[in-house]
């Protein structure tokens, strides 16, 4: 039996997976990284709008950032 943690990261990799598939198609969509980023961004704020303040959301989001920076920065400029 999975423990809740087992469980919580099992649930966050379908969900990573899934939106990595969405980059996919938005990358079909439109070629500009900035109308994704900003696409992506927005989703964030509407998947909390009504519940959160959008100065919190942010504050969500610079936090995220901050814990995937050393992972990313460890591997280094990405390719494509």
């Amino acid at each position: 039996m999975a423990t809740p943690t087992e469980e919580n990261f099992r649930d966050y990799k379908m969900a990573e997976k899934k939106a990595l598939e969405i980059l996919v198609a938005m990358k079909v969509t439109s070629p500009k990284k900035t109308d994704i980023e900003l696409a992506l961004l927005v989703s964030i704020f509407e998947l909390h709008k009504g519940a959160l303040p959008a100065e919190t959301i942010a504050a969500i989001v610079q936090g995220h950032l901050k814990q995937l920076l050393p992972y990313y920065a460890a591997k280094g400029p990405s390719q494509g």
